[in-house]
């Protein structure tokens, strides 16, 4: 939306020529929300480097702020100190991080602690975590945003079964907490196979290096239940590594134009989702190598269809079918059905947009198949989703015409996004 409410629409760049550019990224959204919250639980103050700021993280950081923890500092740098989490307000936004990391949070304030957050919000599914949260003694009116939790200072823990089928964030939201939990916590989900695994791998991983005992599945594709030992959070100093997802726009750039895009600081070993882009990549054509810490795609000449599943890395999703939809031959997208829940519901989403545009898309029972088509110029709706609207800046590279609707909307994730994506396209006309 535009500063007066009126829609605003971008006209996406479109290049004859193959994109060469560097692209500095900052932090992971991911990890910069976890350290956030493990620092506000901490027994000691903490320092997050290289912390991103955008809308999500700004929205964490008031959270937090309003619950009665310090957080200081400008920019990437942001010092913690834990302090007597109390009464406050909490606005979500359109942050599922938020929506579902805090509520767990707050049971450990005194005193009421009232969620709300943007329309969209208002009809996601919320009750996985609020139920588990009542069954382990919390009092909390509401199913859904605007809900209130009735903080005591303490909340009692054990065990609770949980679907987190919808959605990975809610197992890592009762982990990260768990821990100042009175019993501690043992979460066992029941459902169809969880979203998102590398991100409750990704949670696991940073309360191991806080020095909490947690206790998971040793195969992650049958992961079922964690168990979180009671004690303190130790205060560690949290080094955010650049955000993949937002990563593979900008790789998607090469590969669509046959070009090479260089990301710094790319980490050697890493739990972010957004590090598979590389293998679906070299699967439809491209070639990737990581040298020192660089990551360099080069795009091929054409560009293959692929048949995968994104389950476990669903976020890659609107990039990937914006690469399908590129493609010389058909792709098959499949087991992110529950992408359906996302900002959006990303496949129909995904499927109304390209076919604007003159793509056949179809949508299947778990995702996408999508038949390469010759695609023309448009309004291209980003559906107040981040995702969504790089995916059309994509398609805008190879396809003339493509206006997308509230750009603005990157600044979730991305702020700077237009920026860093001009700059891109400069540095190729310089090449």
């Amino acid at each position: 939306m535009g500063q007066d409410g009126l829609v605003t629409f971008w006209p996406a760049p479109h290049v004859d020529v193959p994109v060469h550019a560097t692209v500095t990224l900052p932090g992971s959204k991911s990890i910069t929300n976890r350290a956030l919250i493990l620092a506000a639980l901490a027994d000691g103050p903490a320092t997050i480097t290289g912390a991103l700021r955008s809308r999500d993280t700004d929205l964490m950081i008031a959270a937090l702020r309003a619950l009665g923890t310090s957080i200081t500092g400008d920019a990437d740098t942001l010092h913690v100190t834990p302090g007597k989490l109390g009464a406050g307000t909490v606005d979500c936004g359109l942050a599922g991080t938020v929506m579902r990391f805090l509520p767990p949070v707050a049971t450990l304030a005194t005193g009421e602690v009232a969620f709300d957050g943007d329309a969209q919000a208002r009809v996601r599914p919320l009750c996985t975590i609020l139920d588990a949260l009542r069954g382990l003694g919390a009092g909390i009116d509401g199913d859904a945003l605007p809900f209130t939790v009735h903080g005591t200072g303490a909340l009692r823990g054990g065990a609770v079964t949980i679907d987190a089928s919808g959605s990975s964030q809610f197992v890592s939201g009762l982990l990260l907490s768990a821990a100042r939990f009175d019993e501690g916590l043992t979460v066992h989900h029941d459902g169809k196979a969880l979203p998102s695994m590398p991100h409750i791998e990704m949670t696991v991983e940073m309360l191991r290096r806080a020095d909490v005992r947690v206790q998971a599945p040793a195969d992650s594709r049958k992961a079922q239940t964690w168990v979180v030992e009671p004690g303190p959070i130790r205060a560690v100093d949290w080094d955010v590594e650049p955000d993949l997802s937002n990563a593979t726009p900008f790789l998607a750039a090469a590969a669509v134009t046959g070009g090479e895009v260089r990301i710094p600081h790319w980490p050697r070993l890493t739990t972010q989702p957004g590090d598979v882009i590389r293998e679906i990549l070299v699967r439809m054509g491209a070639e990737a190598r990581v040298f020192d810490g660089v990551l360099t795609v080069r795009g091929p000449g054409r560009l293959a269809g692929i048949d995968i599943d994104l389950h476990d890395v669903g976020e890659l999703t609107p990039t990937v079918a914006a690469l399908a939809a590129l493609a010389d031959s058909p792709s098959w997208l499949r087991g992110i059905s529950h992408l359906r829940g996302h900002e959006t519901d990303r496949l129909a989403a995904l499927a109304t947009e390209i076919n604007r545009l003159g793509g056949k898309v179809t949508e299947t029972e778990d995702g996408l198949e999508i038949v390469p088509a010759p695609l023309h110029g448009g309004a291209w709706h980003s559906y107040a989703d981040h995702r969504m609207a790089t995916a059309g800046a994509i398609l805008g590279l190879r396809v003339p015409g493509v206006e997308i609707e509230d750009i603005g909307t990157t600044a979730k994730t991305l702020p700077n996004f237009v920026a860093l994506w001009e700059q891109m396209l400069n540095d190729g006309a310089a090449h």
